[in-house]
């Protein structure tokens, strides 16, 4: 019985999309699919929850958004529009209780300032290399984001604003300025839902850093330069001052070295979520 319920829903769902836009196929082209995603993620959930890593993750939509800033730092720009695909991403950074289960799991060794005796379980993990981050989204089954995605989540659907809440920052709204890290979700979310997009710890992403990328940047889901010596890191940490922690601001580390101030979040697109809407993938 549910499953000929769910073909009926199927076919009426299909039905309707093909009455608004199969005749269109030919003409539309590339507008089409926007139409698709769009669909699609109308039809998916807002949170997600992997059952290896059991946290909270966003639904980001499909869609254009500036990306960069105009200010004295070169590698910001130019500002440009960017197209970035829907994916979900963690409610909040990785933290020590999570890593620790990975590494219990997969028997994968620690890095060089793992310190469970004196790290809160709620604090987000520091010290983790790029390839440590990237070992942990992979068992996970998700994987670390761009830095196109980064931005936009971390904007939470504002335009134009210097942090994910607004233009103006205070000690209330993000850890800067301090002497260490501080628990997950201390702070309100930004308009996605997310905690600590500003402050508390960098957060590894998975392009390579080039200064010159955005003069070259793809206007679509772009992945960064295809080479270089550091990975990109974004969001400013506890040590920095409030003018690090803007959501346009790009910074940089070598993938192999870890640090008290770089922790990460991990994504996954929305394409690669069995949610049961694969019928609308046909037409593309």
């Amino acid at each position: 019985m549910k499953k000929k319920s769910r073909n009926t829903a199927v076919i009426l769902i299909n039905s309707i999309f093909i009455i608004l836009f199969g005749c269109q196929t030919s003409s539309l082209g590339k507008k089409n699919t926007n139409y698709i995603n769009t669909l699609e993620t109308s039809l998916a959930p807002s949170k997600l929850v992997i059952e290896k890593d059991p946290e909270v993750m966003m639904l980001i939509p499909a869609g254009t958004f500036t990306m960069g800033k105009e200010t004295r730092n070169e590698d910001e720009q130019p500002v440009h529009k960017v197209y970035v695909d829907a994916f979900y991403i963690d409610a909040a950074e990785v933290t020590c209780t999570r890593y620790n289960r990975f590494l219990k799991e997969t028997g994968y060794p620690p890095h060089q300032l793992w310190n469970p005796q004196f790290d809160r379980p709620d604090d987000p993990v520091v010290g983790a290399s790029w390839y440590d981050a990237v070992a942990f989204a992979r068992w996970a089954g998700k994987r670390l984001p761009t830095e196109a995605e980064w931005e936009k989540a971390a904007r939470g659907g504002l335009i134009g604003e210097k942090y994910p809440w607004g233009d103006e920052i205070t000690r209330e709204k993000a850890n800067y300025n301090s002497f260490g890290t501080t628990p997950a979700k201390s702070y309100e979310p930004n308009g996605y839902g997310l905690y600590d997009m500003a402050g508390n710890v960098w957060e590894w992403c998975q392009d390579w850093y080039s200064k010159d990328y955005y003069n070259t940047t793809p206007h679509k889901n772009p992945h960064g330069s295809m080479l270089g010596e550091s990975k990109v890191i974004r969001g400013g940490a506890w040590y920095n001052n409030e003018s690090a922690l803007r959501v346009s601001n790009r910074h940089k580390s070598y993938p192999s070295v870890g640090s008290f101030n770089i922790g990460f979040r991990c994504v996954q697109s929305l394409k690669d979520v069995n949610l049961g809407i694969e019928e609308f993938r046909n037409y593309r």
